[in-house]
């Protein structure tokens, strides 16, 4: 009866081999870093923090995002879309102030005086965006505000005056004594 020789198993085990090579060796606190990065950025994206996303998306980029890279590009690049999406341009303050209109009768108050506070930045002789400043302010219930706002919007414009008289978003303002001298000089 012949023998049959058994091969010994090498004891030291070998790293898989591809075509382009061997593959390399993974740390896998590396990779769960990466994950854990990932997953934090992903969580920023979903909260609607795309610069904050796109910025720790760029950073694993710049380190090595490894298996990763592919969909930490595609989600940067969606942040980046996302950022200048939510920009608006503005061809002349005319339609920056209907905007910040809008703003204010949809009740979204700061970004209205965001918005009307540019069109000053930009020209300060901008009487009607003092008349949105005062509209706003009397929504809001700031009375101060509102008559410093009005009185400048009428000093840099007389017709304010007379439309403010007819305007039902200064009602909350009507019981105050300043604000119908204001609209009443001659009375």
């Amino acid at each position: 009866m012949a023998q049959t020789k058994t091969a010994t198993a090498s004891a030291t085990k070998r790293a898989p081999r591809t075509i382009a090579g061997t593959i390399p060796q993974t740390n896998d606190n590396a990779r769960a870093q990466v994950v854990a990065h990932y997953e934090a950025a992903l969580r920023l994206m979903q909260d609607g923090k795309y610069d904050k996303a796109h910025a720790a998306f760029d950073k694993m980029l710049a380190a090595g995002a490894g298996e990763l890279s592919d969909r930490v590009r595609m989600y940067s690049t969606a942040c980046a879309q996302q950022m200048t999406k939510g920009k608006n341009a503005f061809s002349n303050c005319e339609e920056q102030y209907d905007y910040a209109i809008s703003l204010l009768n949809d009740g979204h108050y700061e970004d209205a005086r965001e918005h009307f506070n540019l069109i000053l930045k930009e020209n300060d002789k901008a009487d009607y965006a003092f008349y949105g400043l005062a509209v706003l302010a009397s929504m809001t219930g700031d009375s101060h505000h509102c008559l410093e706002h009005l009185t400048e919007a009428i000093r840099q414009n007389p017709r304010n005056r007379i439309q403010a008289r007819a305007d039902s978003d200064f009602q909350d303002m009507a019981d105050d004594p300043r604000f119908t001298e204001l609209l009443y000089p001659e009375a």
